[in-house]
């Protein structure tokens, strides 16, 4: 009988450091990201183009990929099986950035692609915009630099030693013939607010520059045009929406309707001279496009030799057997011309 009860407390023991075992587990996240197939979003809804028309007979869509992180191993294990699902590791994904900083890229990656989209729909139209370079955006901070702690990832430098900045050119040149060890005072956008640092130079070799900051910096700018343009995609990040919302702009524009009654998906970044840029998770979007029955799919052309858009859509729409017309393009315009020689779509009734 003590036998059978040292047994049953000896059971239990173990049951118990199992469930804590399991308990645990579900608290050690992974270094993993899951990407699987996102929606595909309408455009008209959430683009007004003051003066422009939204009757258009078919519809421009947007497409993204649905990104989770693998809090615990559970997660990392139903990634591993299933269907149609991407795993990178956070250091991919994320880089040296915090989470927060990773959110600020995320959204002026978006701001960025939204002024760019509107730039090239609006000239793709005829239209006039000014655009107005308003300071350096701040994309990363070197682990060597003096100025880790005081400036961080979205910040936006104002001014150097209280000379205004407007754009990298105007940073470079207040830096010009500064030495490592010299301190410059920056003047900056935090959060909103404007604060300033001093900061002390480290060795660089970026051109005539030998010191600097130890910063990615990036043109911010902003944009005047003769018309209201409302974008509100809020929920959506970065910036692989801009060919499509360009596409959205231009129609609204036009007297004549460039859908043709077709249902059309893309992705592709894009500048202000219209040029589309790659993107990632190409074939979680075209799995999301078939899947919304879509009739056209654009998609960026690969130009570079290390460009694998083009490439690896059409190898997913031949592996899965979609039924789905791929476009790849180079431009906004290579887009607008391919519309234009379609004949209307022909409903079946």
């Amino acid at each position: 009988m003590m036998n059978t009860l040292f047994s049953n407390i000896k059971t239990r023991k173990i049951l118990g450091t199992i469930l804590i075992l399991i308990l645990i587990s579900f608290f050690i996240p992974t270094p993993y990201y899951l990407y699987q197939p996102g929606s595909v979003e309408e455009l008209a809804s959430k683009v007004t183009v003051e003066g422009g028309e939204k009757q258009a007979e078919g519809n421009f869509y947007l497409t993204t990929v649905l990104s989770l992180r693998a809090s615990n191993i559970y997660y990392l294990a139903y990634g591993l099986v299933a269907p149609h699902t991407d795993m990178r590791k956070v250091k991919e994904v994320k880089g040296d950035l915090t989470d927060k900083e990773y959110e600020r890229m995320l959204e002026h990656m978006m701001t960025s692609s939204q002024q760019h989209a509107l730039v090239a729909g609006l000239r793709a139209a005829g239209e006039k915009v000014i655009v107005k370079p308003n300071g350096v955006f701040v994309s990363n901070v070197s682990g060597t630099s003096n100025a880790k702690g005081k400036i961080e990832v979205g910040d936006v430098i104002k001014q150097v030693d209280g000379k205004q900045v407007n754009q990298i050119t105007d940073f470079l040149s207040l830096l010009k013939n500064r030495s490592q060890g010299n301190v410059v005072e920056l003047t900056f956008i935090h959060d909103g607010k404007e604060k300033s640092a001093d900061i002390e130079l480290i060795p660089i070799a970026n051109g005539e520059n030998k010191a600097g900051i130890g910063i990615v910096p990036e043109d911010q700018f902003e944009i005047e045009t003769s018309r209201t343009i409302n974008i509100n995609a809020a929920d959506i990040g970065g910036p692989s929406a801009g060919l499509m919302f360009s596409l959205e702009v231009y129609n609204q524009l036009m007297k004549s309707d460039i859908t043709k009654g077709y249902e059309i998906a893309g992705t592709g970044t894009i500048d202000m001279e219209g040029n589309v840029g790659q993107i990632g998770g190409i074939r979680e979007k075209i799995t999301a496009v078939n899947k919304a029955e879509m009739d056209i799919f654009f998609c960026p052309a690969d130009v570079s030799m290390t460009d694998t858009n083009e490439m690896d859509v059409l190898d997913e729409v031949k592996k899965e057997g979609y039924d789905v017309k791929v476009v790849p393009v180079k431009t906004l315009q290579e887009a607008i011309d391919y519309l234009n020689k379609l004949p209307p779509k022909q409903h079946v009734e």
